[in-house]
C-alpha cells in the first residue's frame, strides 16, 4: 500500500488527507474513504497510545496510509508509533539541521539511523524481515514551523532520512506575529510557503501541508505541494453542527 501511495506522489499527484483529533475509529471507517491519507495527531489531538494505535488498524482495513504526528522529539515516542505499524511520521518542530539528525537516528534501523528493533506489532504483522526495506517503507516527515526551521529549510531537506517537509502554518504565522484569527492566504503565508516547496523540490523530497480553503489548495497545488490535509474531524464537526443547528431554527422561526 505504501509503495503506490509514496509512488503516487512521487509523480507529483497531490494527494488529500484529513486530520484526526479524536478517538474515535467509527468516524475514520465512516468518512475514510473519502481522502487519500490520514493525520493521526498524536501531538495535540486528544489520543493515548492506544488510540493511535485502533487508528492505524482502521487505516490498514481501508487500505489508507497512516501518517501519524508524534508529541516530541524522543526517540521512543517515534519508535513507538512506527513499532505500531504507522506508515509515516511527522515530527513537530524541526528548527536545525541537528534536530534533523536526531529525528532520522530514532526513525531508520541501520545503517541510516539507529531506531531499536523490536516492535511487537510490526514483527507479527510484517515478520522480522521487515526491518530490511522500512527505511524506504516509511515516510518522516518534519514539521517546519518557526521562522529558524524555514531559513534551515533547504539543509533539513537535503539530509538522508528526511522524506518530506510539512508545513505548520499556524505556529509560523504565531511567530511571526499573525494573530490566529487572520485567514490563511498566499500574502500572509506565500513566502513560507514557496520556501518550503522549493526545499523539498531542490533535494527531491516531498512537501506537505494544511490547506483548507479553495485559494490556499489552488496555490499550494501551483508550486509544488505533494500532500495536503484538507479537512478534520473537529472542522467536519463544527462546521455541520452549525449549519445543522440554523437551518432548524430557520424551519420554525414563522410558525406562530
Amino acid at each position: 500500500m505504501m509503495k503506490q501511495f509514496i509512488e503516487k506522489v512521487r509523480t507529483r499527484k497531490t494527494q488529500f488527507g484529513f486530520a484526526i483529533s479524536y478517538p474515535a475509529p467509527g468516524i475514520l471507517e465512516r468518512i475514510g474513504k473519502d481522502w487519500d491519507w490520514v493525520w493521526i495527531d498524536g501531538q495535540h489531538g486528544q489520543l493515548a497510545y492506544k488510540d493511535v494505535l485502533d487508528l492505524i488498524r482502521v487505516c490498514e482495513l481501508m487500505e489508507l496510509p497512516a501518517i501519524a504526528r508524534v508529541p516530541s522529539h524522543e526517540s521512543s515516542n517515534i519508535g513507538m508509533f512506527l513499532d505500531a505499524g504507522a506508515n509515516g511520521i511527522i515530527v513537530p518542530l524541526v528548527n536545525t539541521v541537528e534536530e534533523a539528525k536526531a529525528i532520522v537516528s530514532a526513525a531508520k534501523f541501520p545503517p541510516l539511523g539507529e531506531r531499536s528493533f523490536g516492535g511487537r506489532r510490526i514483527i507479527d504483522r510484517k515478520s522480522r524481515d521487515f526491518s530490511q526495506t522500512a527505511n524506504e517503507d516509511t515516510m518522516l516527515i518534519a514539521q517546519i514551523e518557526t521562522p529558524e526551521a524555514v531559513e534551515n529549510a533547504e539543509a533539513i531537506a537535503a539530509l538522508d532520512g528526511i522524506d518530506a517537509l510539512f508545513l505548520g502554518p499556524d505556529d509560523i504565522l504565531l511567530r511571526r506575529g499573525v494573530s490566529m484569527g487572520v485567514p490563511r492566504t498566499r500574502e500572509t503565508l506565500g513566502n513560507d510557503m514557496e520556501a518550503v516547496a522549493q526545499a523539498s523540490k531542490k533535494s527531491g523530497k516531498f512537501s506537505v501541508m494544511p490547506a483548507h480553503s479553495p485559494e490556499i489548495i489552488k496555490y499550494a497545488h501551483s508550486i509544488g505541494f505533494n500532500m495536503l490535509a484538507s479537512g478534520a474531524d473537529t472542522m467536519f464537526l463544527t462546521n455541520a453542527s452549525a449549519q445543522a443547528s440554523k437551518a432548524a431554527r430557520q424551519a420554525i422561526q414563522n410558525n406562530s
